[in-house]
């Protein structure tokens, strides 16, 4: 089985952590252009089927993935990040999920800490650089790898991404809630892929009919299938990936680092997504100009998936327009003053639209917050007045 192995000296102190993560991976076609593809919180490498299919032509590993680092089977060196016409893509587990190592401790799951994996993982395959490309949690890792190692990527696509910490709340309404809810209480892998589907897609298109049966009952096969195989994420695994969301930060120094470094950005949201917010995607999008390109299409978390061609054609513009050179200014699709006028409020600690409806979001958060203390306060408040009311004792006989 193909494993990278990646030894984090930092823990040198404690010897119970001296053990290497073990991270699975599979590559796919060949070529110079080499494409790194990192997946979010709770999905196995196998979700990227549909853009690996589209970007090299198969769904068929690559027989050599046993071969050692310094050796090149497929497309020699990558420095340039293309000239032959093939695509070679890597996608893998990331640790706390599918084939990869779990650690049990929380704080062994950043994205800083999982960025540095994808680069271990790179090192192990001798990519000098790739296109990254990160879904949901792996688009905030793809972002902390490219503000770590600007000078290895080629080209950054973000797709579902968030910035994290409070912006991983979704919209506040009944949907939600119950999916949540739904999301805790599944045990069985029927039960996780039933509430995936509604987590993943619009329900206009699993409500679609493809010959006899509708969209939903045939994914929802897939997904049991598919959950059997792999099994359900254990819990050290959900709590480190959530863990890893919830601290993820982008500081004003990598948001600039990004910016500059000259390589072109794709952001790629579903505009129905109730899990990552498309006004957050958005924000980041202002933030990263002039590098970034917004890309809205119809469709809902794994819009992938959900419009495969649209995104597979949208990554394909991507690397060719890196390969072409292209200017970032020619590439955004944002007006030209506005980007300038945002990079100053980056610069010089302005506030944006964006920084503004930021501070308005983080209200509501300590708004819920702050409503979930007193309903808390009130539940218990009640059951001690209850403890403190005087039993009744009937009239005694004398």
């Amino acid at each position: 089985m193909p494993f990278c192995e990646v030894v984090n000296d930092e823990r040198s102190s404690d010897p119970a952590l001296n053990n290497g993560i073990q991270i699975f991976y599979r590559t796919y076609g060949c070529g110079q252009t080499k494409v790194l593809l990192i997946i979010g919180l709770a999905g196995t490498h196998d979700s990227w089927g549909p853009q690996i299919k589209g970007l090299t032509g198969t769904n068929s590993p690559n027989e050599d993935d046993t071969v050692a680092s310094d050796a090149k089977p497929c497309g020699g060196d990558n420095e340039s990040g293309g000239g032959d016409g093939g695509i070679e893509v890597c996608a893998f587990d990331n640790r706390g999920m599918g084939r990869s190592s779990v650690p049990t401790r929380k704080s062994e799951y950043t994205t800083r800490v999982m960025a540095k994996d994808a680069i271990a993982l790179m090192d192990h395959l001798g990519w000098k650089k790739a296109h990254v490309f990160g879904h949901s949690m792996g688009a905030m890792i793809a972002c902390k790898f490219a503000a770590m190692v600007p000078d290895r990527v080629l080209s950054l696509a973000l797709l579902n991404v968030t910035g994290g910490g409070f912006e991983c709340f979704p919209k506040f309404d009944r949907q939600t809630i119950s999916i949540a809810i739904r999301f805790l209480r599944a045990k069985t892998p029927e039960q996780r892929a039933a509430v995936d589907l509604d987590t993943h897609y619009t329900k206009e298109y699993l409500e679609e009919y493809v010959g006899l049966n509708t969209r939903r009952s045939i994914l929802y096969q897939e997904y049991v299938k598919g959950i059997t195989a792999t099994g359900m994420q254990s819990n050290y695994g959900f709590d480190g990936q959530v863990n890893a969301c919830w601290t993820h930060k982008m500081k004003r120094t990598e948001i600039e680092l990004i910016c500059t470094s000259g390589f072109l950005v794709s952001i790629i949201h579903g505009r129905q997504d109730v899990i990552a917010r498309v006004s957050h995607a958005r924000r980041l999008a202002e933030k990263l100009q002039p590098a970034a390109r917004m890309v809205e299409l119809h469709g809902g978390h794994l819009v992938s998936h959900e419009r495969t061609e649209e995104v597979n054609q949208a990554l394909l513009d991507l690397i060719k327009a890196s390969e072409k050179k292209i200017s970032p200014h020619d590439w955004t699709n944002f007006p030209q003053k506005s980007s300038e006028y945002l990079r100053r409020k980056i610069s010089f600690g302005g506030t944006t639209e964006g920084e503004r409806t930021v501070f308005i979001e983080k209200i509501y958060i300590c708004l819920l917050y702050l409503f979930g203390l007193l309903v808390i306060a009130l539940k218990y408040g009640r059951r001690a007045l209850q403890g403190a009311k005087p039993n009744r004792v009937g009239a005694t006989l004398t």
